[in-house]
């Protein structure tokens, strides 16, 4: 995959899952026309990013204290690797009047090693108005 975005158009369905277009859901955060308004919005619209290759977004979007290297993140958006499916299992706090909160949820993609099922408990800040993913702990299953 290139470090190039390459986003899906407005009106296709977003990578997210969601069920709304890419111009009414992570579209928007993307390209920065708008914050995500929770938690739950930037680790969807994180999930696109990685779907996309979105190099810049998963950069700003990473608090700055656990970020890594632009070229480390680059490299592993250039394996082959196409994300299938998010699924939200449960949010905690990181509403839009919350300065911090938790998204659990299970990413599911297939690359050179086959199918692969990431289970993820994400911790997210808001700072300054935006949310910031922190890190999480992280359970890979080779599904």
């Amino acid at each position: 995959m290139s470090t190039t975005p390459t986003p899906p158009l407005e009106t296709d369905r977003c990578p997210c899952g969601s069920g709304d277009t890419f111009g009414a859901c992570c579209g928007p955060v993307l390209s920065q026309q708008r914050r995500a308004a929770t938690a739950q919005a930037l680790m969807r619209s994180r999930y696109t990013a990685f779907a996309t290759g979105d190099l810049e977004h998963l950069l700003r979007s990473w608090h700055p204290g656990t970020r890594p290297d632009r070229e480390d993140l680059a490299a592993s958006l250039e394996e082959d690797v196409r994300w299938l499916r998010l699924v939200i299992h449960e949010t905690s706090a990181g509403g839009p009047f919350d300065d911090a909160g938790t998204v659990e949820f299970t990413a599911i993609s297939r690359g050179p090693g086959g199918r692969q099922v990431l289970r993820e408990l994400s911790r997210f800040v808001r700072e300054g108005g935006a949310w910031l993913y922190v890190d999480g702990d992280v359970a890979r299953d080779p599904g």
